[in-house]
């Protein structure tokens, strides 16, 4: 099947220079149960080389997923998903968040932190340290079946999120904030939200208690905002709803809705994610849209176009399911599974800008060749993050004083970094890109990239004589510079 597929797609395709290439790693899964520290610091590295190689450039990394952290927090216990017991610290001293962001930035990958704002207990919880806030504070939290939830509802709520969000700011060089899917509780049929009380006490004016709950998450979502800029204005804000954000009405694709029937943001969910794009107070949206097209109650394919269409004030990535995709059948070639259909459609779609893998261990076991397909072809040149000229547009100098040097029998292409007075015109990255003699220089190109490093040199592999490199240097938010010129 794979050379099949080769055939079809062409190995030389055309991908984009800019494109967020994401993959999520979870503790929920429990693949960090039963392991040391030093085997979990292994199984995550091998993941992140294996990533790397298929041309993965950010990671979600879960980091608060019921009111815990895999990172040294100032606020929440440790998390029984690292350690087997909430509050138990690693007894390396390990700081799973630390230790992330510094490989992810070795291999030129953004590391978002990814965090759950509402849920203070799971299901398969049986006991909380005493330090939790649901402990410390139960009258702040709500049970909802085998689940505890911090109430949307309290302003001491929001104001806690957000001092576990800037904790996570001071202490860390992440490249991003990123929450899933969890804001009011998925329905369980006949049970209700025990919220009335608090609607009766402060409905803020609001007559519609559906409406006030969506103003609820609202209100977090702007702090959270807010928050970010004024902290780290250079951190992206990001969302992965649920993959449908309400059914329409009339059954037909409209700003009202989908042409679906399933779980809803906006009705069940409580969470007006349009709004929050339309606001600017996210500046991307990943919906989890990981149906199959064809799909009867939500179709990719219907979902993919409606989210482009209805929510593309921002830039919009897909979450992919990657075990789904390659279960299922290419509408055009029953041959195939449909991999090459999801991404000719994403990538034909224009305020689409990349994609997000379920889940990064998915990726690295290979179902159906999809990681082989991701290195050879869809991810098959390096891709820069796309713009976000909202939150700054300004680029950074040039590089300086480009060079060659020979060390042990190796060519170094050097230069030295641009000089920058502020934290957002610094040059964190560099892009080389290479033409052959006589060939136009056009660094507009995926093509041409010959590699993106941290570093202020890159080793120059094979016979590179007659031939022209130019180097330009990127800003956190990957701005990108003019280029200097070298020539062998």
């Amino acid at each position: 099947m794979l050379v099949s597929l080769l055939m079809v797609l062409g190995m030389n395709a055309q991908n984009p220079k800019r494109e967020f290439r994401g993959a999520w790693i979870q503790c929920v899964n429990g693949q960090y149960l039963g392991k040391s520290m030093a085997q979990i610091r292994q199984m995550l590295s091998s993941q992140l080389d294996v990533l790397q190689g298929a041309g993965i450039n950010a990671i979600m990394f879960q980091v608060r997923a019921e009111g815990d952290a895999l990172y040294q927090s100032s606020y929440e216990p440790w998390s029984r998903y690292l350690t087997g017991q909430q509050g138990m610290a690693p007894q390396d001293g390990w700081d799973p968040l630390a230790w992330m962001v510094e490989e992810c930035h070795k291999r030129c990958m953004e590391c978002h932190a990814w965090i759950n704002p509402y849920r203070a207990k799971t299901k398969g919880t049986t006991a909380l340290a005493q330090n939790h806030a649901a402990v410390e504070h139960p009258d702040r939290v709500f049970q909802y079946g085998d689940l505890l939830i911090f109430n949307p509802a309290l302003a001491s709520n929001r104001l806690y999120t957000c001092m576990v969000v800037e904790d996570i700011l001071n202490r860390y060089d992440v490249d991003g904030i990123h929450m899933d899917d969890y804001f009011y509780p998925y329905p369980d049929a006949g049970r209700p939200i025990p919220d009335g009380a608090y609607f009766a006490a402060d409905n803020r004016g609001i007559q519609d208690i559906g409406d006030w709950r969506r103003d609820n998450v609202n209100l977090l979502i702007q702090d959270l905002h807010e928050l970010i800029r004024s902290v780290k204005p250079w951190v992206k804000f990001g969302v992965s709803p649920f993959g449908i954000y309400r059914n329409s009405k009339n059954g037909v694709n409209g700003p009202d809705g989908s042409a679906t029937a399933g779980t809803q943001n906006y009705d069940d969910l409580y969470a007006d994610v349009v709004l929050w794009a339309k606001k600017g107070w996210v500046d991307y949206t990943l919906p989890q849209i990981y149906w199959n097209i064809g799909t009867k109650v939500a179709d990719y394919d219907v979902l993919c176009r409606w989210w482009n269409d209805y929510c593309g004030m921002r830039p919009v990535f897909i979450g992919q399911d990657v075990e789904r995709t390659v279960k299922g059948s290419d509408p055009q070639n029953p041959q195939l599974h449909q991999m090459r259909a999801k991404y000719e459609l994403q990538r034909s779609l224009k305020n689409v800008e990349g994609s997000c893998q379920w889940y990064a261990a998915a990726v690295v076991n290979n179902p159906g060749n999809y990681r082989t397909l991701l290195e050879k072809v869809y991810h098959s040149t390096p891709a820069l993050q796309p713009q976000m000229k909202f939150i700054d547009k300004k680029a950074p100098k040039k590089p300086r004083k480009a060079n060659i040097e020979f060390d042990n029998n190796n060519i170094y292409l050097t230069w030295q970094a641009p000089s920058a007075k502020k934290e957002m015109d610094k040059a964190i990255q560099y892009v080389v890109y290479r033409f052959e003699k006589g060939e136009r220089v056009n660094t507009e190109s995926a093509r041409n990239i010959y590699g993106i490093t941290r570093d202020t040199k890159i080793l120059l592999r094979g016979n590179q004589f007659d031939c022209t490199f130019v180097i330009t240097a990127l800003d956190r938010l990957q701005n990108e510079s003019k280029g200097i010129k070298v020539k062998l």
